[in-house]
């Protein structure tokens, strides 16, 4: 019979994850049982996915305020610290921030407006708009910003981060200065030591304050970069990736899971025969119309996965074959030259018409979005995620 489904995915149930478990077992008996339950076999090329988050609480990979302030200090010295370009999020950066502020005596604080790196809005543009604001040259107080703009909470969160940020900062026993700029050349004017907390940006902020006269430029990607005092780390990342655990706790991104995901795909292909492709993903990325949100907060999607997700898609578009080198077929013949045409399709389409539209994106970054968008961030209770199909065609 002909096939006539495509991709699917699926969430896959699991035993809550701790510190010291098996996770591979976990996740090849979670993934075999859903299947005998379900009525569904896996088949080669099928791909398991499994979420930063309980991979990073598997290994442990935690840390304090405290040791986040003791390497802040032993990197930018103590004194006044400029913060610059933090995304605002209670999850993502509240706990971060506490800790940099405990290994300070002050924090100059430089918040990117009308939004942070990834949508979070601080002011509308239409407010910076009929306020008159040049967001890349003008460098607002905090007593500016709140003459023109007053109190603006996250339309999502309720919260005014604004005040939120500044009192983290002075419970933690520094003093705290609160600027808005766009250019990370102003925050020199306040201090020379400055923490960068920008993800995707990072390299060419560094680049910039270094050229510009910094006497010491950290990002968030070079704290916690090995263990302080027995603490989780991220040889790679640092902090960032990293969410909140508790009030005084961070769970880092994972550590190297290169290991994990191989196990797994032998566990499997020894288990059933059958050899599939498995990624740990974290963030997807993609970008709410609506809220203007980017979701990728996490410095990569995929921080580990087998050989078989390497690469982009190699994909032509089957409307563009249909309105034009096929226009004047239709019905079987339409289906057997599209089918032909695929069949033949060359190893590498770049350039060719037919593959215009496609997604030229890492297959690691495709799926990972799918796999977030599966899993949810709440208590689907899903952590795990099968896709079946995706490498399938119309032919398949």
């Amino acid at each position: 019979m002909e096939r006539k489904v495509g991709t699917i995915s699926r969430g896959i149930r699991c035993p809550i994850i701790r510190e010291g478990d098996d996770l591979v077992k976990i996740v090849t008996d979670s993934v075999l049982e859903a299947a005998d339950s379900e009525g569904f076999g896996l088949r080669d090329r099928d791909v398991i996915a499994v979420t930063e988050s309980v991979v990073a609480r598997a290994q442990g990979n935690y840390a304090s305020t405290d040791h986040i302030a003791k390497d802040v200090r032993a990197k930018l010295g103590g004194g006044t610290i400029g913060v610059i370009f933090p995304i605002l999020s209670r999850n993502r950066f509240s706990i971060c921030l506490k800790g940099i502020a405990k290994g300070a005596d002050k924090i100059v604080l430089m918040l990117s407006y009308p939004s942070d790196e990834v949508g979070n809005e601080l002011v509308s543009v239409d407010m910076m708009d009929e306020a008159g604001v040049n967001p890349y040259s003008d460098v607002l107080t905090l007593e500016k910003y709140r003459e023109l703009f007053g109190e603006n909470k996250h339309p999502f969160t309720g919260v005014d981060y604004v005040q939120y940020y500044s009192d983290l900062i002075k419970e933690a026993g520094a003093e705290v200065e609160v600027i808005f700029a766009n250019d990370c050349r102003k925050i020199l004017g306040y201090t020379k030591k400055v923490l960068n907390c920008d993800i995707h940006t990072r390299f060419r902020t560094k680049k910039i304050l270094k050229a510009c006269g910094a006497e010491i430029v950290c990002g968030m990607d070079e704290i916690l970069v090995s263990s302080i005092d027995g603490s989780g780390y991220n040889e790679q990342y640092g902090l960032l990736g990293s969410n909140k655990s508790t009030e005084e706790t961070i769970k880092l991104f994972p550590n190297e899971c290169t290991d994990l995901v191989m196990d797994i795909q032998k566990d499997i292909l020894e288990r059933t025969g059958k050899y599939v492709e498995v990624m740990v993903y974290g963030d997807g990325a993609f970008k709410d119309p609506v809220g203007k949100i980017w979701e990728l907060a996490d410095p990569c999607v995929s921080p580990a996965s087998t050989p078989g997700l390497e690469g982009t898609p190699n994909e032509v578009k089957l409307k563009y074959l249909a309105d034009n080198d096929f226009k004047d077929l239709s019905g079987e013949a339409l289906k057997e030259a599209i089918t032909k045409r695929i069949k033949e399709k060359k190893d590498d389409l770049v350039g060719d018409m037919a593959s215009q539209g496609t997604t030229p994106r890492k297959l690691t970054d495709l799926i990972g979005s799918l796999c977030d968008l599966t899993s949810g961030s709440g208590d689907k209770g899903t952590p795990i995620i099968l896709v079946q199909g995706y490498f399938d065609n119309y032919v398949s």
